[in-house]
């Protein structure tokens, strides 16, 4: 047997049997453990408190209290939806489904329980030896919970591929776990930014990006950046460009509110970075990055797009983050989903983020495992197969 395996075998068989239970807010925020839950990550549980204070348009949030007799082992965030079963399907399938919708406008929509995060990916609570103990926890409890909330379906939004040992368990209590939209990472433990060009790219792709940097440097007025911890003050000027990137993007699922943008800054100060383009006095370019130890992760941007192709914003914007995180000591870059084409260029590798599905009846959940692979959103997108690690959302 593979020493890794055995491995997480021995993790697995060793942990003690923890219960699940439904909690308020109310609840949780006096536990001591809720105030150390996530640290480790970028979003930590400020940020869940932060969702469920400013994100609340079709989302009702609640929490899971894992435990053991003695001593609470876990706490993971979860919400309620009405859920598009076919969000992911595109082309002729999504018209074909749009005209079954004129006349049955609930057509394939189920109420949810997603275990996660509204806003980003998920992740598993406890430290790293607790957390097949905490799965198992789950996989026995969640079918029974979801049932009690009146819940059809079940679903684990986008957990990263490092979750996948210990949530393994998840198959054997009927869930099937299929590749959300990934995120995409970058090593940039260079010296600058043309270190990083010079090393990475095809020369072809290195006269493409300087090309469009030096027309974003020759505009009029000068195109300047700058890093702020709280946008409160431009927010009339930021939330707009915000808005427009959202609308265009072929897959939406949360979207930001004005509340969110400026209490993020005042509530994670250590771990927010807004970093704001210009022309003059007008903004035309907006970044919210989050940093957790030598990581930047660039999670949403805005774009002004009467100026946006012209000025080459997208190159300009992705060259100053870079440029800042390196001269700031950060060794590796994380970006959102979608927009995959010079992410591609840009020799960025895909970080896969997993969704677990389960119907909560069997007879349904038996059919639905068949039909997830069909209704999965990454297969429907022609740049992804073009990435060097595309087979690790699968594997």
């Amino acid at each position: 047997m593979p020493r890794a395996v055995a491995s997480g075998l021995t993790s697995a068989v060793s942990q003690p049997i923890l219960s699940t239970r439904l909690a308020s807010r109310d609840e949780i925020s006096g536990s001591s453990h809720w105030q150390s839950a996530f640290a480790q990550e970028r979003k930590d549980h400020r940020y869940y408190e932060l969702l469920e204070d400013t994100l609340k348009d079709g989302f009702k949030y609640g929490y899971l209290i894992i435990e053991s007799k003695d001593s609470v082992c876990a706490i993971q965030p979860y919400f309620l939806i009405d859920q598009d079963l076919l969000a992911g399907l595109s082309g002729t399938v999504k018209k074909l489904i749009a005209g079954i919708r004129r006349l049955w406008p609930r057509f394939l929509f189920a109420r949810t329980m997603m275990v996660g995060c509204t806003a980003g990916e998920g992740h598993l609570d406890g430290d790293e030896p607790s957390q097949f103990a905490i799965a198992a926890s789950l996989a026995r409890s969640l079918p029974q919970l979801a049932r009690q909330l009146n819940c059809a379906m079940i679903v684990l939004k986008e957990f990263p591929a490092k979750y996948r040992a210990p949530l393994q368990c998840l198959h054997d209590a009927g869930f099937a776990r299929v590749p959300s939209m990934p995120m995409t990472t970058l090593d940039i433990d260079y010296k600058n930014f043309e270190d990083y060009l010079s090393s990475m790219l095809s020369p072809r792709t290195r006269g493409k990006v300087r090309r469009k940097l030096r027309a974003a440097e020759r505009a009029k007025p000068a195109i300047t950046m700058s890093v702020v911890g709280d946008v409160t003050a431009v927010i009339d000027d930021v939330y707009p460009l915000y808005e427009k990137v959202y609308e265009r993007s072929p897959l939406q699922f949360e979207k930001l509110t004005r509340e969110f943008l400026c209490e993020i800054g005042r509530r994670m100060p250590d771990k927010v970075r807004f970093f704001i383009w210009r022309q003059d006095n007008r903004i035309i370019a907006i970044g919210l990055c989050l940093v957790q130890g030598d990581t930047l992760s660039h999670d949403y941007v805005g774009f002004d797009y009467t100026v946006a192709f012209d000025l080459n914003l997208y190159y300009r914007v992705f060259h100053d983050v870079i440029e800042w995180a390196i001269a700031n000591g950060y060794k590796r870059f994380y970006s959102g989903s979608l927009n995959y084409d010079p992410k591609w260029h840009l020799r960025q590798s895909l970080y896969p983020v997993d969704l677990y599905v389960r119907h909560t009846s069997g007879p349904v959940n038996s059919v639905l495992r068949r039909l997830l692979p069909l209704m999965e959103p990454t297969r429907w997108d022609p740049i992804l197969p073009n990435f060097h690690n595309y087979s690790e959302l699968w594997e």
